[in-house]
């Protein structure tokens, strides 16, 4: 479908709602998250739906989301329906527009999805500001700063419902219902070795060094990776020494399996992001991704998660955020096209993600009362 076919709906109607008056509502009762962000990001809202409840709670809250992403808001986190869109699609667009009108929508990326929120007759939109070109804040009535100072995304995502200090407990988000899948012996460790780019991924020998070490705590090893990265997999483990459901699973099967697991080591990915609805202890390989940006922050600080990662490496030195140039952000977007090697992810050796493993297993210091993952069936 053509994103011009959909933009045909949007901007007669949008033009058209703009031309009123518009003033902020006092007590909004209709809410609208207006975004087409991919897994990992939309995610992260999660934050903004626990203040969004928290500050109106008689509120409805609708969101827009991918259709892949749409199993996982089956529960209704927070309250919140979740609709199906793509900007591609101009009968999800349409559907979209005619959920209005909204007292109040938020853009949490790029603000030209404003320009849906005023289809869908938001009477007051916020988004982020320093949006480009700048066209795109001239179509926002409320322009949130982005924090001077690092922050975690989850966070200032947060930050355009106003100020607050929510934490996620397990259980703020539903489990998505899924058919039933074989889940591992007890206890057991999730390797997710896929990613959305081959600049992400970790050396096939220190998988299988990995692997071996977690076997030889007792936990019994699972590769995962998405549909059309099975091959990965078998290159790590041609042996097939462990269990792989690499391509086997959905979102919402994932979901569950990822909430029985002791541990998951996987590159920032969406799926990190998932584990953290999941509660599930999380070792995260950064490479040209932030671990300011994409770590647990303050709303997920409870989650026992470690970030490895090769601090101030040289080439991680573009500061874009949804076309917005923050200075204080240190990531890497380049393609294949300009990079040849994940250099910084072969920077992550093995001795460290084993440390790392060792320490989100261990018994949490902060509570002695709090079993390690391992005590339920130890080596």
């Amino acid at each position: 479908m053509s994103r011009l076919a959909s933009r045909m709906v949007v901007m007669p109607r949008a033009l058209a709602k703009a031309l009123r008056g518009r003033r902020p509502p006092q007590d909004p009762a209709r809410i609208l998250i207006a975004h087409h962000l991919l897994l990992g990001d939309t995610l992260m809202l999660a934050a903004l739906l626990a203040r969004l409840r928290r500050r109106y709670p008689r509120a409805t809250i609708d969101i827009t989301t991918s259709p892949a992403c749409l199993p996982l808001f089956a529960g209704r986190p927070y309250g919140a329906h979740a609709i199906p869109w793509d900007p591609h699609h101009p009968g999800l667009t349409r559907a979209v527009t005619r959920r209005g009108p909204y007292d109040l929508a938020f853009v949490p990326g790029e603000n030209r999805h404003a320009l849906l929120a005023r289809a869908a007759g938001a009477r007051w939109v916020v988004a982020l500001d320093r949006d480009t070109p700048g066209w795109k804040n001239r179509i926002v009535d409320e322009l949130v700063p982005w924090p001077g100072a690092p922050a975690n995304l989850a966070d200032i995502f947060a930050s355009l419902a106003g100020p607050g200090d929510e934490a996620f407990a397990p259980g703020d988000w539903p489990a998505p219902h899924a058919a039933p899948i074989e889940t591992p012996a007890d206890p057991y460790a999730v390797l997710h070795v896929g990613a959305g780019s081959p600049l992400r991924y970790w050396p096939a020998e220190r998988w299988r060094a990995l692997a071996a070490h977690l076997a030889g705590r007792g936990l019994q090893v699972v590769w995962s990776a998405g549909p059309g990265e099975e091959a990965l997999v078998e290159s790590i483990d041609p042996d097939r020494r462990h269990r792989s459901l690499a391509g086997k699973l959905d979102l919402a099967q994932l979901w569950h399996l990822l909430a029985g697991a002791a541990l998951l080591v996987v590159p920032d990915t969406g799926v990190a992001h998932l584990a953290k609805l999941t509660a599930t202890p999380t070792v995260c390989l950064f490479g040209p991704g932030s671990d300011v940006l994409f770590g647990p922050g303050r709303y997920w600080r409870a989650q026992r998660f470690a970030a490895v990662i090769a601090p101030d490496f040289p080439c991680r030195d573009q500061r874009t955020v949804f076309k917005r140039d923050i200075a204080w952000v240190r990531r890497c977007q380049r393609g294949t096209d300009r990079c040849a090697a994940p250099a910084c992810m072969h920077a992550l050796d093995l001795a460290r993600v084993v440390d790392a493993c060792d320490r989100v297993l261990a018994p949490c210091r902060e509570n002695p009362g709090h079993p390690s993952p391992l005590s339920r069936n130890p080596p």
